[in-house]
């Protein structure tokens, strides 16, 4: 065992100098395999019985004239958590944003207009994006009369930062060249990414197309996007948060504090607390997001239940996948296909996380509330997706995702360097593919601009079950040694990766690269 004296990630600080010689440890009952990658924060006032609250579905967003929409980022109080308000920082006011629901192939253009008391920048993730609108964390909107100064503190690991600013509203402009997929979009301001999402700057973005349509897969109301997230709540139902800092993350004089990452203990779908909804006894499909922060799900249906996979975060699979557990990292997305027609009406099915402890075991539950027709079907071959091929790459490159230094000094780097603006690891070639090696010393989902990827090996041997399709995100587990095949196709320019664990990222855990 190890002594409570060290912390895991003192542990693993001590374990960093050892590189991939310790990838045993993160081996099936090494002493890395825990699959916690948060602090947990327990909410300060009483909380709901869990399946007592309605799903909400997000209002889907309308074009103010044909292919432009406008949002709003503001304050607004919400009620979370039943009799209590809380103040939200959304899209339009919401939590999570409307749902943009887009055709493949229709140039879209956002206005982003901000009337917070902080600089934001949007980040469409998944999306195949112009540089100039793919969110770069110094590229902010501020809104009017507000300025942009700064935080004391905050910034220190990569000033002096070539910050651009937008003068209260900027245009995102978004081609939407790719497959029909579920893509999702949220705040990017550097070193602020983790604090504004927990407040509520996230939303959906749907991209569909005719190969997607032309399948008999579930549609209409049982074609579902559900985000899935956790929060903590002061007792005035404020969001608990450790600081609006991130800095502070790590308090002098205490070596962890936050920098593993943020966890709640209120487990939040489309940003209710453990809702329910009332189906029919027929197949759902379930887009399946993991909005947190750090914590990871290992998801399951109880009393029983296959998920059958027909998409990934780039869109449908070659053929379905069936799982009885669905392990997500932040950011990662499922799309799966669930058939409520084996239960009896009045049967309850819930959707657990087995990693999660008290409440944070539970998720949501459907209701099987009525019988009715399904004509919807799931089948043998989805979509043209050609097998990975080693061969197609062009270069292979190594990026080691570790902590470090140690407390208060401590940082989260790619090969040993905190993020710099500008400072690119990368020139890969447009219209190449490259093989890219993923380490890390710790839980560390691993997001790609731009680029789309297909998951080659772990550790030398085949991808997960769970690997399958064309991928954005890729779950890095402690001394795991990931390859992918990343495809670069779309547009030239500045790009960026990171770790999706977002505490992770606003402590300097990104690196920029440049399509060439």
């Amino acid at each position: 065992m190890i002594s409570r004296a060290v912390s895991r990630r003192g542990f693993l600080g001590l374990l960093g100098g050892a590189g991939l010689a310790v990838t045993g440890c993160g081996g099936p009952g090494g002493l890395l395999t825990a699959e916690t990658s948060g602090e947990v924060l327990t909410s300060a006032l009483p909380l709901p019985r869990p399946f007592t609250v309605p799903l909400p579905v997000p209002a889907t967003a309308r074009p103010v004239r044909p292919g432009h929409y406008e949002v709003v980022q503001r304050a607004a109080k919400v009620e979370i958590i039943p009799g209590t308000p809380t103040e939200v920082w959304g899209y339009d006011g919401t939590f999570p944003g409307p749902t943009f629901d887009l055709r493949r192939g229709s140039r879209t253009v956002v206005r982003v207009r901000n009337e917070l008391p902080v600089p934001t920048s949007t980040h469409l993730h998944g999306g195949v994006t112009p540089p100039d609108s793919d969110g770069y964390p110094t590229d902010l909107v501020v809104a009017r009369g507000r300025g942009f100064r700064p935080a004391p503190g905050a910034h220190a690991h990569h000033d002096p930062a070539p910050w651009t600013l937008h003068a209260g509203a900027r245009d995102y402009v978004y081609p939407l060249e790719q497959r029909a997929a579920t893509l999702w979009y949220h705040d990017h301001r550097m070193d602020f990414t983790a604090p504004q999402v927990w407040r509520g700057l996230a939303g959906f973005l749907l991209v569909r197309d005719d190969e997607d349509d032309a399948l008999p897969l579930p549609k209409g109301e049982r074609d579902i996007p559900l985000m899935i997230c956790d929060r903590a709540f002061e007792e005035d139902g404020s969001f608990r948060y450790p600081s609006v800092d991130p800095s502070l993350l790590v308090k002098p004089g205490v070596e962890d504090a936050y920098m593993e990452g943020v966890e709640g203990d209120v487990i939040l779908v489309n940003g209710a607390p453990w809702p329910v909804l009332d189906v029919d006894a027929a197949r759902y499909r379930l887009r399946l997001l993991n909005a947190s922060n750090a914590r990871r799900y290992r998801l399951a249906l109880t009393p029983g239940g296959r998920f059958v996979q027909v998409g990934s975060d780039q869109g449908l699979l070659a053929a379905p996948v069936a799982h009885d557990t669905i392990t997500m990292a932040p950011g990662e997305r499922f799309d799966v296909v669930v058939d409520f027609s084996a239960h009896p009406v009045g049967a309850e099915v819930t959707l657990v996380n087995t990693l999660g402890t008290g409440p944070a075991r539970d998720v949501m539950r459907f209701r099987v509330a009525r019988r009715a027709r399904d004509d919807s079907a799931v089948p043998q071959r989805l979509s043209r997706v050609e097998p990975p091929d080693r061969s197609a790459a062009v270069a292979t490159r190594v990026f080691d995702f570790r902590r470090t230094g140690q407390g208060g000094g401590g940082s989260w780097t790619i090969n040993g360097r905190p993020y710099r603006p500008g400072d690119s690891l990368a020139r890969p070639r447009l219209g190449t593919t490259e093989l890219w090696r993923f380490t890390g010393d710790f839980h560390h989902p691993v997001h790609v601009h731009l680029a789309r990827f297909q998951v080659l090996a772990r550790n030398g041997g085949p991808p997960a079950p769970a690997d399958a399709g064309w991928k954005d995100t890729v779950d890095v587990r402690p001394y795991e040694v990931v390859d992918t095949l990343v495809r670069f196709e779309g547009y030239r320019g500045r790009y960026m990766m990171h770790c999706h664990n977002l505490e992770h990222e606003d402590m300097a855990m990104m690196a920029d690269f440049e399509v060439v």
